[in-house]
């Protein structure tokens, strides 16, 4: 529904709102056929504004989707997929050895660690380098994360973030890493 649609069909119900209350026992026919008018335009405005095809079933999941008398959504596709279920389950565990995949004899893909990539954003905390947050698979992402760290209430005074691939490379640093003693009078 748009706009225009709904600010029509706004005003066409608070107009048959007034007509309820100005009716009254002894109202002319030709107040009740003005009633009527009002009644059908805005009926005709709301069959207008209605895009979607009338609800079948009562699933949430597929409202206009295919009927099944039979099942208690009246949903097929849902009860579709409850059937497979209970067939698999009835079944048990038993698989046709077609399915089986045969064995490679360079290994299984699982078998092989795949490359990852990562963002490490990471916060100067007076001694050392330390992991702010969550490591990140998207570079902006970690950007991003880092300078609302950056405009938070107790920033750090420095971050950077590091590119994890097969090996670790410091991509930027924002701010300067100075070394703090926590020990008061330097350890004395």
């Amino acid at each position: 529904m748009n706009h225009a649609q709904l600010t029509a069909l706004g005003r066409a119900l608070r107009l048959i709102g007034e007509h309820g209350e100005a009716l009254t026992a002894d109202s002319p026919d030709t107040k009740l056929r003005e009633v009527r008018a009002d009644l059908q335009r805005a009926l005709d405005l709301l069959d207008e504004s209605v895009t979607s095809g009338a609800v079948t079933t009562r699933c949430p999941e597929h409202p206009s989707g295919p009927v099944d008398e039979s099942a208690q959504d009246l949903c097929l596709l849902c009860e579709t997929r409850r059937r497979a279920a209970r067939r698999a389950e009835f079944n048990g565990a038993r698989r046709p050895a077609a399915t089986e995949p045969a064995p490679s004899r360079y290994g299984g893909r699982s078998d092989r660690p795949q490359p990852q990539q990562r963002w490490l954003p990471e916060l100067w905390n007076g001694r050392e380098w330390q992991l702010c947050g969550t490591p990140r698979r998207d570079r902006q992402e970690a950007e991003l994360y880092l300078a609302a760290q950056r405009r938070g209430p107790r920033p750090a005074t420095a971050y950077r973030l590091v590119h994890e691939f097969t090996d670790y490379e410091v991509l930027r640093v924002w701010g300067t890493p100075v070394h703090i003693d926590i020990e008061p009078l330097g350890n004395l």
